[in-house]
């Protein structure tokens, strides 16, 4: 068979590939776009409360507490879990080389999923959260959202059981880890807490854990695989180590179970357990250095290409988030930092940047490959996806300043003046509030220009093409255009 046929019957197969997963991945990345700007919105209203307590204070349903917990289970719910179902769903159709053949029952447990959330939240808005961090919503909510999980992770399974051939893809490793282990995080935590009801200290400790596993073994596991695949694609070159990925794999899969329960230096409990949860953080910096240092020698000598590909600017901007999230893992749990820390909102700048800075940004860049490739279409304009590539950056720079730096720098050191009243140190935490408060508008603002980009995609409005959006045309006319590299992925 000549090399023109071969590409062209490839060309079919990626074609009917997209095709079949069109629907389930549109709706899922939407769906969750949506969620993602109404969490955004709860967090500029939780950090306006948290400076401003009067703020829209005849809204009882509003407090601070019962905002917050909404803001932090929207994100988590409502946009991480639908992102990463969308990015799993294309990945392991792509990369196994079958049509996906389950679109009718995943979408059935989406539009379910996304029902749960919303009653959820309106559980958490009404007084009936469960006052457990991460595990909020209303306690009928967990089993409901395994079961979902369920109908949308076999069919999965199933695609990589009936895959062309036996070479299994280190995108596949993240992707296969991230099904396998939820199911365990998510039980084990729920069961504890919720079915086998001890103390309250355990719960905390508990959740701790949960908040931790949820981050390290499921939600960056499946952004790396995005990124691992995206790479390579954009540059056409392969990963730069395959020994170099798996060592990757293993460090995270072997140290992210003992994560977490650093948040809990001085509580009652063992004491040994926060500092093996420290310990255990501290040692993400092997993975993470691994992944981030693979990605980028990948890309490297392609810099060009960065500039203009969407996806691979975003997922660029991901890997350099994931290699400050190593450096501050180590940082944040040395001992002499860690007790400047437990009554600061550090740990939740360490969350969102893990959450937004490293895999919400790798998952853009996923976005930005996949749309347009189960759509059939180009993305309507380049000029909003600068907007919110560049917005976005920012937001995550005010993180980790506002939220990581100024909690440590700030009431961390205020806390240790004991010579001072505890109000001055509480107060020590208004400029870090009200840097949060710009740090939120700014998000808001890219994501609602991405919510209304994707649903323009949605719709089928941008135009026909099988070329990527490009954002610099080498012919310096329209932003859209591609290159001999670029075209045909």
């Amino acid at each position: 068979m000549s090399n023109d046929s071969t590409k062209s019957i490839d060309a079919g197969l990626r074609t009917a590939i997209d095709k079949s997963v069109s629907n389930p991945v549109m709706f899922f990345f939407t769906s969750g776009a949506v969620w993602l700007a109404v969490s955004v919105l709860l967090g500029v209203f939780t950090s306006v409360k948290f400076h401003t307590p009067s703020f829209m204070e005849c809204f009882g349903g509003l407090t601070t507490g019962r905002a917050y917990a909404a803001h932090i289970n929207v994100l988590v719910y409502g946009w991480c879990f639908q992102a990463a179902f969308g990015t799993i769903i294309w990945l392991m159709s792509r990369l196994t080389r079958k049509e996906f053949k389950s679109s009718a029952t995943v979408l059935v447990a989406g539009h379910l999923w996304n029902v749960c959330v919303g009653l959820s939240l309106v559980g958490i808005l009404i007084g009936k959260s469960t006052g457990v961090p991460w595990m909020e919503f209303p306690k009928f909510s967990w089993v409901i959202f395994l079961i979902l999980y369920l109908f949308i992770a076999v069919p999965v399974f199933t695609q990589f059981r009936v895959r062309q051939g036996g070479h299994v893809y280190i995108s596949q490793w993240y992707l296969l880890a991230a099904l396998f282990l939820f199911p365990w995080i998510y039980g084990t935590a729920n069961i504890f807490v919720h079915v086998i009801e001890g103390s309250a200290v355990m719960a905390a400790a508990v959740a701790s854990w949960y908040k931790f596993a949820l981050i390290f073994l499921f939600f960056l596991p499946i952004a790396f695989s995005a990124a691992y695949y995206i790479a390579p694609k954009v540059t056409g070159r392969p990963v730069y180590s395959y020994n170099l990925a798996l060592l990757g794999f293993w460090a995270l899969v072997a140290i992210g179970p003992w994560m977490g329960m650093q948040e809990l230096v001085g509580a009652p409990i063992p004491a040994f357990l926060p500092y093996v949860g420290a310990t255990a953080t501290i040692l993400f910096f092997l993975p993470a250095i691994t992944v981030g240092l693979n990605i980028l020698m990948t890309i490297k000598g392609h810099e060009t290409l960065a500039k203009q590909s969407p996806a691979l600017r975003f997922t660029t901007a991901g890997t350099f988030g994931l290699l400050a999230l190593g450096g501050f893992a180590i940082w944040l749990n040395l001992p002499s930092v860690m007790k400047g820390t437990q009554f600061t909102i550090t740990g939740y700048g360490f969350e969102m940047l893990a959450l937004y800075g490293v895999f919400s940004m790798l998952i853009f860049g996923a976005i930005y490959f996949i749309v347009p490739r189960v759509t059939q279409r180009e993305w309507l304009a380049p000029g909003f996806i600068r907007l919110h590539f560049n917005i976005s950056v920012y937001a995550v720079i005010a993180i980790v300043i506002g939220s990581i730096l100024f909690g440590i720098l700030l009431p961390g050191v205020a806390q240790e003046q004991f010579s001072a009243s505890w109000k001055s140190s509480a107060n020590a935490n208004l400029a870090s509030d009200w840097f949060n408060t710009v740090t939120w508008l700014c998000a808001l603002i890219a994501n609602v220009f991405f919510c209304f980009h994707l649903a323009l995609m949605w719709a089928r409005l941008g135009r026909h093409s099988k070329h990527p959006t490009l954002l610099v045309d080498h012919h310096g006319g329209s932003a859209h255009g591609a290159d001999g590299k670029v075209q045909n992925i």
